[in-house]
């Protein structure tokens, strides 16, 4: 049973590998704090309608919307909002090496909290899926390219210091959920309980507008072809890959979860390769290899 729920997560990596590319250029036409809202109002409708014609509305305690609402203003409010800030500084790519660290803050916080261990094949895939990630991307980039999404915005370390703030919300976000999810008794609805993290998310991004925060301010004015982009990031990234990252996590571990979950940068190499129709380099090529391996080696654990 086990076994299932890892492909899961990395149908998830898969969700947020594409909707990645569909965010790059909306971002840096919004602003980081106007296209998180926007994303946040979107898949909030999506995911409070499905859950109402569902009834999983009433599988939520006032305990799991407290947790719910928590994990929504950590990992999704913070650590989505810093995360394209990094993106809008550093480019797609070396974004997501800093952000694929969430999985070594995941794996380290669930051995102290939940204590969960990692050990024998298990941990050398493990090893080796991270490496294999952080080698794709940081090796990913062509001599020469001067693509936009490979251009610097801004003082490199606030870019740097982003990411790795948005790693981290990411990893404490998830790790509050998973007792709530793993409750056989409470029996959460994962779209019920992902609407309320993404409800609170777009409430606080709303009240930062509304006291008139200028970097909550739009860049430019939003236009149908932008709001489409936003609509499906949203429906991709928050509306199917979170749900099914809450779903993995009520019988998966949260260190294998999010492991597993960090490959979608590498599966962004052939996806770049498609629309900037620049081959990735030849060191991205081997990361993908030892992500592969490293993967193939986490899967056959049971």
């Amino acid at each position: 049973m086990t076994f299932s729920y890892d492909y899961l997560a990395l149908a998830a990596a898969a969700c947020w590998a594409v909707a990645s590319l569909l965010s790059a250029h909306a971002a840096r036409y919004l602003g980081a704090f106007t296209f998180s809202r926007w994303r946040m109002f979107c898949v909030s409708v999506m995911l409070w309608a499905a859950a109402l014609l569902t009834g999983g509305w009433s599988s939520l305690s006032s305990h799991s919307l407290s947790i719910m609402a928590a994990s929504g203003l950590i990992g999704i409010f913070i650590g989505d909002t810093a995360l394209f800030a990094a993106m809008n500084r550093l480019g797609p790519r070396r974004a997501s090496v800093l952000f694929a660290t969430h999985a070594l803050f995941s794996a380290l916080l669930a051995y102290l909290i939940f204590g969960e261990i990692i050990a024998g094949w298990t941990l050398v895939g493990c090893l080796l899926l991270v490496g294999g990630v952080m080698t794709a991307i940081f090796m990913g980039k062509r001599t020469g390219d001067t693509h936009a999404w490979e251009q610097d915005n801004g003082r490199l370390w606030i870019g740097i210091a982003l990411g790795l703030l948005a790693a981290l919300c990411q990893s404490i976000a998830t790790l509050m959920m998973k007792p709530v999810m793993m409750d056989q008794l409470a029996s959460v609805d994962p779209v019920a309980a992902s609407a309320v993290r993404m409800s609170t998310a777009f409430f606080a991004h709303l009240f930062l507008l509304w006291c008139g925060w200028s970097v909550a301010k739009p860049l430019q004015r939003i236009n149908w072809p932008i709001f489409g982009m936003v609509a499906m990031n949203a429906l991709l990234a928050m509306g199917v890959g979170m749900t099914l990252i809450l779903v993995a996590l009520r019988h998966g571990e949260v260190g294998m979860v999010a492991m597993l979950s960090s490959v979608s940068p590498v599966l962004v190499l052939p996806l770049l390769w498609l629309l900037t129709k620049q081959r990735p380099a030849s060191g991205a090529w081997l990361g993908a290899a030892i992500t592969v391996i490293g993967t193939a080696l986490i899967v056959a654990r049971h």
